[in-house]
């Protein structure tokens, strides 16, 4: 019977896997008595740089990101192989979102036939977006192996 190896990523193979186009996990404390906010987003990430992503002014997520000035991020795939990556860290910034940021952000998920569409509808339905911004500070990362 099989197992799966557990070995830890080089810190070139976590951040090049976290700047991959993966839909992350966001994490954040809801206050006392609640489990965090856990809610799927886009995100864009260089490595060494800052992580950021978008969203609305007035969400829910947004207020809760403020309050506690920090969050957590966590990518995975299954295949070639069971891998994971996982940052926490303080928010450095918040900026107003723009146009190009939007369309920077969707054009890292989305096929360029369906950027013009998706862009043109988020402006109209999304409301004001809020950039924020997270500088990687701890990190959690394993590849499990094949399955």
């Amino acid at each position: 019977m099989g197992y799966l190896r557990v070995m830890s990523l080089s810190v070139h193979e976590r951040e090049q896997f976290l700047a991959e186009p993966h839909i992350a996990a966001l994490s954040v404390s809801a206050g006392p008595d609640r489990g965090p906010l856990t809610v799927p987003i886009w995100y864009a990430y260089q490595p060494g740089g800052e992580l950021w992503l978008l969203t609305g002014v007035e969400s829910r997520k947004a207020k809760l990101i403020e309050a506690a000035g920090r969050f957590t991020m966590m990518v995975e795939r299954l295949e070639p192989s069971i891998r994971y990556v996982a940052v926490e860290g303080p928010v450095t910034r918040t900026a107003r979102g723009t146009h190009e940021m939007l369309w920077e952000m969707s054009a890292r998920y989305l096929p360029e036939e369906k950027l013009a569409g998706y862009v043109k509808m988020a402006e109209a339905e999304h409301g004001e977006q809020l950039a924020v911004y997270l500088r990687p500070e701890r990190w959690i990362s394993a590849d499990l192996g094949a399955v």
